[in-house]
């Protein structure tokens, strides 16, 4: 049986995976399906795994490019901003969030002119 810890620790596995592929709508997929857990646990990653769900939502919003795309970027991207502060060294899977948030501030750097 899988534990709640097994099941984050696979979605940011195929978090990474995904937004290297630019599957931006998939890696959010991924992600919130292991945040729910966390979110009814009250665990303490709860909001930076929402953080890291809303930044590839942002990244989606862009590629789609549809009306009113980099405001809603934007908007979306204030929780990852928000909650990035909750990352640090001793957090569990530090590592993968480090990768995560690495992958994130390089794709924001793209788009200069939204972020």
């Amino acid at each position: 049986m899988l534990t709640m810890n097994d099941d984050l620790e696979g979605a940011l596995k195929a978090y990474l995976k995904l937004l290297d592929e630019e599957a931006y709508f998939e890696a959010h997929e991924v992600l919130e399906e292991a945040w729910h857990p966390l979110r009814l646990a009250d665990h303490p990653l709860k909001n930076l795994v929402k953080g890291f769900i809303n930044a590839a939502v942002s990244f989606e919003h862009l590629k789609r490019n549809r009306t009113d795309a980099e405001r809603k970027a934007r908007r979306v991207m204030a929780s990852y901003e928000r909650h990035i502060g909750l990352y640090n060294d001793e957090i569990a899977y530090a590592e993968l969030f480090k990768q995560a948030k690495i992958k994130v501030e390089i794709l924001k750097s793209y788009y200069p002119e939204v972020f």
